[in-house]
């Protein structure tokens, strides 16, 4: 007699298959059956149990029985086998989808577990099934402690049970624990490989220095001006301040802002040595109706033609403010990308280059 009947009762099936496992590891075809014997009771995978059924899709009966030792064996079944099985943590049986689960109070100790079935032929011919029709197959599920050892069949009656432990046996073992942290480790080098390309197809094929890897504007610019990024950060820092305001005065004037005096009078102020902070000084006039606070209420996101006019110059003249001269000249080119488009940027580089001859 069992020690416990751990379920008994209908269970759902689809694809001809119910499972035994828990949260933590889920079974998988076909490695569940990999190195088998038989192919109706999947246990290559630890912690989990891949059961075959003759009906596809439908109901069956089903039992599952826990024991102290090992039963006998019942010939009333026409399918029997067995395999080693050790459960995890939160183990049950499972229809397919998660249709229907039956916890299995077991420890999580090395048992052995036989598998029963009966009338699998006629569960195969059977199409799906409804509800309320009756019950074509039936299996037995029956655990009892025992060492490791390798699956076996024990009876073999129907054409199902013989398709499928011809079918398993083709199937090659599962990789073994060290397998998989080869694999991982091979994956991992993998991935890092490919950011590590990826990452110097977008910095024009060879790698950054650390200060340019911490400005993502460089990243972005780097493909189409990955020798200019190179030259600015090589300038030294008076220089690279003196690019900045060219870049500001060219820019200014490509986006036809020079034409407001108020505009080129900042530009003058911070040539003279102003602080950019201070030297622009937009007329209420510039702002619309509705926009008394000025540009307190501004906030410079980028580019647009379809800015207002004081966003626009404020926009222009952000890398001014910045602390950090080498970010300043790449916000600064940044800017000066979006206002000439793609058709003049090249041109606006050549005078940049020109203007600033130890660029080269």
């Amino acid at each position: 007699m069992p020690k416990q009947i751990l379920m008994t009762g209908p269970a759902w099936v689809h694809y001809g298959q119910i499972y035994v496992g828990s949260p933590e590891r889920q079974p998988q075809l076909p490695e569940s059956f990999g190195g088998q014997q038989n192919g109706l009771c999947g246990a290559a995978v630890p912690g989990t149990l891949i059961l075959i059924t003759g009906l596809h899709t439908g109901t069956v009966g089903f039992a599952v029985e826990l024991y102290d030792e090992e039963p006998l064996v019942d010939d009333e079944w026409e399918e029997i086998v067995e395999a080693s099985y050790r459960p995890l943590e939160g183990v049950a049986l499972t229809g397919w989808g998660g249709e229907g689960r039956w916890p299995l109070a077991l420890a999580e100790i090395d048992y052995r577990v036989r598998y029963c079935g009966w009338g699998m032929d006629t569960g195969h011919q059977t199409p799906p099934q409804l509800d309320e029709e009756p019950l074509v197959d039936r299996y037995l599920l029956q655990f009892w402690p025992a060492l490791p050892e390798p699956d076996r069949i024990i009876k073999q009656t129907s054409a199902q049970a013989a398709y499928w432990h011809h079918e398993r046996r083709k199937t090659p073992p599962p990789p073994t624990p060290e397998q998989r942290a080869e694999r991982e480790r091979e994956r991992e080098r993998q991935q890092a490989e490919d950011r590590l390309a990826e990452e110097l197809r977008g910095w024009g094929g060879r790698p950054p220095s650390d200060r340019l890897r911490e400005i993502w504007k460089a990243y972005h610019l780097a493909l189409d001006h990955r020798d200019l990024l190179d030259a600015l950060e090589a300038a030294s820092p008076d220089k690279q301040r003196a690019m900045v305001r060219w870049m500001t005065r060219r820019t200014c004037h490509e986006a036809g802002l020079d034409r407001y005096e108020w505009v080129t009078a900042a530009l003058d102020r911070i040539e003279r040595g102003d602080d950019p902070r201070g030297a622009l000084q937009i007329p209420a006039e510039a702002f619309g109706p509705g926009a008394s606070d000025g540009p307190h209420a501004f906030f410079v996101a980028g580019w647009s033609d379809n800015l207002e006019l004081p966003a626009k110059v404020m926009t222009i003249f952000s890398p001014l403010r910045e602390d950090d001269p080498l970010r300043a000249t790449i916000d600064a080119l940044w800017v000066a990308r979006d206002v000439f488009g793609p058709n003049r940027t090249e041109a606006f580089v050549g005078e940049l280059r020109q203007a600033f001859l130890p660029l080269g």
